[in-house]
């Protein structure tokens, strides 16, 4: 039983290593190709926000029915939107035609985290997820390790060529699933999950009860156990994003980079991420609460956020940057298993939530990145600063407070 678990689960992660090549591949060219059609610092952030918008809006759809009609229909929807997306993006010759690739991209591939997650937690207990995660964290970075410099060295010929071939590396994802890939949600769950659904009328007879979830399923995960999880879920991807947003646009304004540069020093990015989610995550999470560490990174991602405006060379801005992408990269994982360890049913919609929340700074950080930027070159790393700074000292306060509220308790 646990050789079939574990071959499925690696067949999951050779999946996703599969499409983050894909993805890294086009992550250095966004700011040449934004350029190459008059754009500007605000229009990547606006780029990137569009996409973080779409997975706001379809990730806990997406979530909530992987938990009804099984996680493999959505991870193929996302590995799909990956392929189209960057196929578009590869023929667009104007900006508007940008938004609506990375549109569609956004709406369709942010099934791929909610529906894998769930997949982990179908098939692990909970003292066993952190590592599991931490695998598939760690399989997405090799991914993007490899992805950058492939891109770097595709665009000496075409700017467009990485987008085509990124294409073909999600497509040929595609098919490795969903010849190889068992579903992970058994029959009778997904059974008694269709007739809740159905039971409820979610979608057509009543409208008002999806209404009243659509605006309120925010708002009552802030209230409930999940809260402090959700806000270091948005604080991952705001974090990452108004890093590696603006990165490109930073070498080249600072130093001089180009495409090959910029993917290059994104692979030694990456690889500290897929070290530390790889290596670390698991024994880390075993030694300290979760809370704890997050915690942690809080101070080390402002630490980091910081030293990155002080770089004078390009050793300098690797050493600042590799700090930065470890403390972000034991951030995420360590964020998930905090929610999944706090959710026994619907672990697929609490992913979708989380992926939501993951979406929000991921709309929120390449906005406030590209806005600033156009001012002040360093601005987004002092104000990326300060927010992990803040996030620690509100933490801080907040378990001060409840200590102080149980005292006083009769």
């Amino acid at each position: 039983m646990e050789a079939v678990k574990s071959t499925k689960l690696w067949i999951l992660y050779s999946g996703i290593l599969l499409a983050m090549v894909g993805y890294g591949i086009a992550m250095p060219l966004l700011p040449f190709y934004i350029e190459e059609m008059g754009g500007r610092g605000t229009h990547l952030g606006l780029l990137i926000a569009t996409y973080g918008l779409m997975q706001l809006i379809f990730a806990p759809i997406w979530g909530g029915l992987s938990d009804t009609y099984g996680r493999k229909p959505f991870l193929l929807l996302g590995l799909l939107g990956i392929a189209l997306g960057m196929s578009l993006m590869g023929l667009a010759d104007k900006l508007w035609m940008l938004y609506a690739a990375q549109g569609l991209s956004g709406m369709l591939s942010c099934g791929i985290y909610p529906s894998a997650m769930a997949m982990i937690s179908d098939q692990y207990r909970k003292d066993q997820r952190s590592a599991a995660i931490g695998r598939v964290g760690a399989a997405a970075g090799l991914g993007v390790i490899l992805g950058p410099g492939l891109g770097g060295f595709l665009s000496f010929h075409s700017l467009r060529t990485p987008f085509f071939v990124a294409s073909g590396f999600a497509f040929v994802t595609f098919l490795l699933v969903a010849v190889l890939l068992p579903e992970t949600l058994r029959a009778k769950e997904k059974h008694e999950e269709r007739e809740k659904w159905n039971a409820e009328k979610t979608f057509i007879k009543k409208p008002k009860i999806r209404k009243e979830r659509t605006y309120l399923v925010f708002a009552k995960a802030l209230k409930g156990p999940l809260s402090f999880g959700l806000i270091a879920a948005f604080a991952v991807n705001f974090g990452k994003s108004n890093f590696t947003s603006i990165y490109g646009y930073f070498a080249l304004e600072k130093f001089g980079y180009g495409p090959q540069e910029v993917g290059m020093i994104l692979m030694v990015m990456s690889l500290m991420y897929a070290i530390a989610q790889g290596l670390l995550v698991g024994p880390l999470t075993k030694k300290f609460k979760e809370i704890t560490l997050i915690r942690g990174v809080f101070a080390g991602i402002s630490l980091a956020y910081l030293s990155v405006t002080f770089a004078g060379n390009g050793a300098q801005l690797v050493i600042t940057m590799g700090l930065l992408m470890l403390m972000l990269a034991l951030l995420k994982p360590v964020a998930l298993t905090y929610i999944a360890n706090r959710t026994d049913e619907n672990q697929g919609a609490a992913m979708g939530i989380a992926e939501s929340f993951m979406s929000m700074g991921r709309i929120a950080g390449p906005l406030w990145a590209g806005f600033i930027f156009d001012y002040q070159i360093h601005l987004p790393y002092l104000t990326g600063s300060l927010f992990f700074l803040l996030l620690l000292m509100g933490s801080i306060l907040k378990k001060k407070r409840e200590s102080y509220q149980l005292k006083e308790a009769p």
